[in-house]
């Protein structure tokens, strides 16, 4: 039914191979796909928050660090709901996004390296505030005009 609509739709109909059929032929519906959407994305913020608790415990620094990373690639993997994975991975990586992408991801394995490896807990803040911005970044490139709105802001209060 799905290619017929497509084809009906005007959409090409091209080979695109297994994988791809595979990941794009969701059995879910919309409401699931939204419901499956705002628990992925909730569980990402309820992790974040709890880093942040944790981050005056003893090892508080560690377990931020994983609990934030987490918590934001939760919320970054709970948009594959709503439009599937490829097409998520497509647009990730469209010229107006790439650079915030590639922050947020280098910021996202920075912040455990920080961590884990070096044994630096302010460059693992650091990091975890760099993945915020990154990843706020990333998030209203999806709102037309908001980076524009964004910037014009910051540039009047800086004036």
């Amino acid at each position: 039914m799905d290619k017929l609509r497509r084809v009906l739709g005007g959409q090409d109909e091209e080979d695109q191979g297994g994988l791809t059929e595979i990941l794009d032929a969701s059995t879910l519906s919309y409401s699931t796909r939204f419901k499956c959407f705002i628990a992925c994305f909730a569980c990402g913020v309820l992790s974040s928050i709890l880093g942040t608790a944790l981050l005056f415990l003893p090892k508080g620094t560690q377990l931020f660090a994983v609990f934030y990373t987490l918590g934001n690639v939760a919320a970054l993997l709970s948009t594959c709901f709503l439009m599937g994975p490829l097409k998520q991975l497509k647009r990730m990586f469209e010229p107006t996004r790439l650079l915030a992408t590639c922050v947020m991801l280098l910021c996202l394995i920075l912040t455990l390296c920080s961590v884990f490896w070096w044994q630096k807990k302010g460059l693992a803040i650091l990091f975890c505030i760099l993945q915020f911005l990154a990843m706020s970044w990333y998030s209203i490139s999806y709102i037309p005009f908001a980076r524009d709105a964004v910037m014009k802001c910051f540039t009047t209060c800086l004036n």
